[in-house]
Order: C-alpha cells, then sequence, then structure tokens
C-alpha cells in the first residue's frame, strides 16, 4: 500500500542566464559588426569615388593649361603623363571637342572609342558627369567641362575606371569581414568570461541557501553586490519570520492541548458518574469522539510544526544503528541483519526525532510479527533529480495481504488484539511521512514476511555496503 506524500511544486528552468545573456550579445554583436563592415565598406567606396573625381578634376585642368600653352588644341604637345591613357581597354581616356562636337584631340587609350558627348546641360561650374560603360565593358566615370582657350569653345572629357575601384572596395570588404570576425570572436570570448564572473556571486547565493536547507547554516552570511544584498536580506527575514511561526505555532497547540483536556476529563468523569442515564451516555460517548479528534488534529499539529523548521537533518545510519541494537537487546528471540551505506553516509533532511520514531515504530513492528529474522537496510537514492533516503525492514512473519495493508494503516486499526499496542504506531508513521513529503509501502517481504519500504527527503547520497548481521548477545 501507497501512502499519497503531498503533492510539492516543482519549478520549471527556463535555460542558463548566462547562455541567455551570451546568445543575446553574440546576437546583437554579429549584427553590429556586419553593419559596421558595410558601413566601413560603404565609406571607404565613396573615399575612393572621390579620389577618383578629384583626380579626373586634376586631369581636364591639366588639359585646359596644356591647351592654353599650344597654338591649337589638335597640338601632339597636349598629353596627360599618365601611362593609364595610354593603354587600350584601361578605362582612363581624355578627348578634346569643340562645341560642335567634332574630334579634336585624344589620348592613345581613346583609339577607336567613341564616348560623349554627354547629354544635358552643363551645371554652374560648366562641368556635368556621368558612369558610363565602355566598348570593353569597363565602367567608367566620365567628366566633362566646357572651357574657351584663346578664344574657341571647347570641351574637354575625361575618364576614370571605376572597376579599379569596385575591386578595391571588395578587396577591403573582405579584410574587413575577417579583421571584425576576429574582434568578434574575442568579444565572444569576453562576453562569456564577463557572464560567468557577474553570474558568481549567484552561484554563491544558491549554494549558501543549500547550506541552510541541508542544515549546515542557519541564515546567509555572505557579502552580495548591491544587486543580490535585497535578496540576500529578505531570505534570511523569511528564514527568521519562518522560526517565529513555527514557534507561535507550537505554543498555540501546547496551550490548546491544555485548554480542551480539563473541559473534556470534567464532562467524561460526570457522564460516568451516572452511566444509567441515557443523557450521560451520550455524552460519554460524543466526549470520547471528542478526545480522539482533539489529540488527532494536536498530533498532526504537533508534526506539522516540529518539521517545517528548515535546515534540520539527522544521520539516519548512526540512528538506524542505534535502533536495531536496542531492539536487538529488547528482542533477543529473532536476529536482526542490517545493510547500509559506506563512508559518505545518507542523511535524512529532517528531525532526528521523527525519523527515530517513524523507523522505530516500523522496526518494533516487525519485532513482534518475525518468526526469526528482520532485515534492515539503509539506501540513498534519486528520483527525478531529487536524493531520497529509503529504509526498507523485512520480517519473516505472516505478512499482510493487500486488503490488510490498506485497513492496517488506519488510525488505531488492529488486525491482532492479542498482541500488546495501541494500534497508533504505522498511523503516527503515515502522518510524519505526509509531513514530510515521503511515502510508506507495505509489500511481501522475500523473507515471506511483510516489508515496509519508508522514502524520505535525503540530505546526501552515499555509495554502500553490507554490514555484518548484528546478532542477539
Amino acid at each position: 500500500m501507497v501512502t499519497d506524500a503531498p503533492v510539492q511544486p516543482v519549478s520549471q528552468r527556463k535555460g542558463s542566464i548566462a547562455a541567455s545573456l551570451f546568445l543575446l550579445s553574440a546576437g546583437w554583436l554579429i549584427v553590429a559588426l556586419v553593419a559596421t563592415a558595410f558601413l566601413l565598406t560603404e565609406l571607404y567606396s565613396r573615399a575612393l569615388d572621390n579620389s577618383l573625381v578629384e583626380t579626373l578634376e586634376f586631369h581636364v585642368e591639366t588639359l585646359t593649361d596644356l591647351s592654353l600653352l599650344s597654338e591649337t588644341p589638335k597640338s601632339d604637345q597636349i598629353k596627360v603623363a599618365d601611362p593609364r591613357f595610354d593603354r587600350t581597354g584601361s578605362g582612363w581616356y581624355w578627348a578634346i571637342r569643340d562645341e560642335t562636337g567634332e574630334l579634336l584631340n585624344f589620348s592613345n587609350s581613346y583609339v577607336g572609342m567613341v564616348l560623349g558627348p554627354l547629354p544635358g546641360p552643363f551645371d554652374a561650374t560648366n562641368s556635368k558627369s556621368a558612369v558610363l560603360t565602355d566598348p570593353f565593358n569597363i565602367k567608367i566615370r566620365v567628366i566633362e567641362r566646357a572651357v574657351t582657350v584663346n578664344g574657341t569653345p571647347l570641351h574637354i572629357m575625361v575618364t576614370g575606371s571605376l572597376d579599379e575601384i569596385l575591386s578595391l572596395v571588395d578587396e577591403f570588404r573582405g579584410q574587413t569581414l575577417i579583421v571584425l570576425g576576429a574582434v568578434a570572436i574575442m568579444l565572444a570570448v569576453m562576453s562569456t568570461i564577463v557572464a560567468r564572473l557577474a553570474l558568481r556571486p549567484i552561484g554563491r547565493l544558491r549554494r549558501e541557501v543549500e547550506q541552510v536547507r541541508e542544515g549546515d547554516a542557519a541564515s546567509l552570511t555572505g557579502s552580495y553586490p548591491a544587486e543580490l544584498a535585497p535578496l540576500s536580506e529578505e531570505i534570511n527575514e523569511l528564514l527568521r519570520s519562518n522560526a517565529q511561526i513555527v514557534e507561535r505555532a507550537r505554543n498555540q497547540v501546547g496551550n490548546l492541548a491544555h485548554g480542551l483536556k480539563t473541559p473534556i476529563a470534567v464532562l467524561r468523569n460526570e457522564a460516568n458518574a451516572d452511566k444509567k442515564n441515557s443523557l450521560a451516555k451520550v455524552v460519554a460517548t460524543e466526549t470520547e469522539k471528542m478526545s480522539q479528534l482533539v489529540s488527532t488534529y494536536l498530533d498532526r499539529a504537533r508534526l506539522a510544526a516540529r518539521s517545517t523548521v528548515v535546515g534540520k537533518k539527522a544521520d539516519a545510519t548512526h540512528v538506524m544503528l542505534r535502533l536495531t541494537r536496542v531492539m536487538q537487546k529488547l528482542n533477543p528471540q529473532v536476529t536482526i541483519a542490517m545493510v547500509r551505506p559506506d563512508a559518505s553516509l545518507p542523511w535524512f533532511r529532517g528531525d532526528e526525532g521523527d525519523l527515530e520514531e517513524m523507523a522505530g515504530n516500523l522496526l518494533d513492528n516487525a519485532c513482534k510479527w518475525a518468526k526469526s529474522s528482520i532485515g534492515v537496510t539503509v539506501i540513498a537514492e534519486r528520483s527525478g533529480g531529487n536524493a531520497n533516503l529509503l529504509i526498507k525492514i523485512d520480517d519473516d512473519g505472516p505478512g499482510l495481504t493487500e486488503e490488510e495493508a490498506n485497513k492496517v494503516l488506519r488510525r488505531g486499526v488492529r488486525l491482532d488484539e492479542k498482541t500488546p499496542g495501541s494500534g497508533l504506531g504505522l498511523d503516527i508513521v503515515k502522518e510524519l511521512v505526509d509531513v514530510y513529503g515521503g511515502s510508506l509501502q507495505l509489500k511481501r517481504s522475500v523473507l515471506g514476511g511483510l516489508l515496509a519500504e519508508l522514502r524520505l527527503p535525503a540530505a546526501k547520497v552515499a555509495g554502500f555496503r553490507t554490514f555484518a548481521s548484528i546478532r542477539k548477545e
């Protein structure tokens, strides 16, 4: 038979703060660096284009000056000393036309070319500009200016290759992405380190809370940053408030017990004084029920108040060894064999007296019904990420059917009136098990009798080893 433990609220984990910070910062970092790469590329492209325009305007002015110094615009002395104007298909060309569009002079690279004049009017500086594609499929920037040389109106056109600029821009973009990628990796590593360092106080706070829960400390004593210090103070205040509430509950339970016992005892005595009176019989019956109800709920209140104190723990193996030795001496007719953990022992997360009461009642019950042998096992197990303490008590007695196991856990129920006892032992165990959120199972033992499995929250988990039987002296 399994007693239903109260359902405990389980907090759901929604990922790591450090991982979330890393992913968020990494995402924004990638976006920012990619945007920076394209912004730098655009700025570099504009700078190169402005530089190209300035170079072309310089060549226009040079050709204008040479035309002024020459007798005619067709003179061979008009020449730009840039070798790119001598190479065919370089994208660098110049040409001089009259206002009718007749070609008067041109660069060696312009041979066989037909470019311009540019359509549209001239601007305020007598210039106009355009981007064209030459017969060699090279993208070029063209600047044309209207000038008057020695009284002759001329149109001077100079072009420069934009493909060279685009090639430089592409190379710059690739190098920029590589450099910014390396920067992104370094910043990501730094972000990870910073996130871990920043979250270390949270880890310390968690460990301190765990120490309080396990009973190794009474409160949080660490020093924390300004963001976590209020949380630490609130937790300590909660612990103090919890202790005060439990203490008040204990006092109120005691006062209620003393306050109710006397009136109920008076009613019972008065009713017993006149047993022939029907009213007295009713009063006697009802006062007995009242006494049982008061006892039941006072016991529950007492157990709940005693077990809600945070931070208690007990050495389960030490308690079980002491109980088995005592029971062995009190019941020399049986042999008690115990199996317990290795060096790092499992601890019960609760009051030592409660553990003695639960395990002692089960062991006492086994001694009453066992024929010759009892097995006691103390182990630690994990279930759903939680550590549990498992105490098994086997006997070779008559055992119980499933129906009897259900019935025997009821308050005051006894299956054999010949055996000494009040019948409240297993019910007390059940009450305490429910308070601690554990479980009690009554099964068929491999020894032929009853197997009682008591599961309780554990403070520590350990390995196991078998000890020699604790035999009667």
